[in-house]
């Protein structure tokens, strides 16, 4: 179901992760600000809901301009906090949202794996990246609801070739089911912290 570059899994093979709260406010070796973006009903709130909260609702509202959470992760020997900032899909938010790129360290490009069209659109969500976010920035893309197997109209080899020709990783999620929900932040914390060390 899940997939990431071979790399990406050797390094998380070993590590001991998972999401908590219960470090400390202050007591983290890194910061990160991350940005989740893609079309509206893709599931990135479902996605960061389920990674902080580990909950899922079946009738989540459409964020309307931007959300935000806050959730620490502890990588080896490393606390990493996420400054995670839930963004609209809709085209009428897109000039408020991209403000929020400015600065992030990491970005999640969600899009929906039974919507042909949310998949295309990720081409526009790459050329929002260009413009407004740095080079060195950490990006995923993910494909979500990969739990509607009877639904999906997006191949898994066609986004993978897709993934390798932007140079980035993929991972395939459900939500709904919990599905590499934090093997993709543990990629990208992975991802932020090597850029930081370059």
């Amino acid at each position: 179901m899940g997939n990431c570059n071979n790399k990406s899994k050797t390094s998380l093979k070993n590590l001991k992760t998972k999401p908590t709260n219960k470090i400390p406010y202050n007591d983290y070796g890194y910061l990160f600000k991350v940005v989740m973006i893609g079309d509206s009903g893709s599931g990135k709130s479902s996605v960061l809901l389920r990674f902080a909260d580990n909950t899922f609702l079946d009738n989540i509202m459409s964020t309307i301009g931007v959300d935000f959470k806050s959730q620490t992760l502890k990588i080896g020997e490393e606390n990493i906090k996420l400054q995670i900032w839930d963004t609209a899909g809709q085209e009428k938010y897109r000039t408020i949202t991209s403000t929020y790129y400015r600065a992030a360290q990491g970005v999640v490009l969600v899009f929906d794996v039974t919507s042909e069209e949310s998949f295309q659109n990720t081409k526009k969500w790459f050329s929002d990246l260009e413009k407004y976010t740095e080079k060195s920035v950490y990006k995923i893309l993910v494909g979500n609801k990969a739990d509607l197997t009877d639904q999906r109209k997006v191949s898994l080899s066609q986004v993978e070739e897709y993934a390798q020709s932007m140079g980035v990783p993929y991972i395939e999620t459900s939500a709904k089911e919990g599905t590499n929900i934090t093997l993709t932040f543990d990629q990208l914390a992975l991802g932020m912290m090597k850029n930081v060390s370059l």
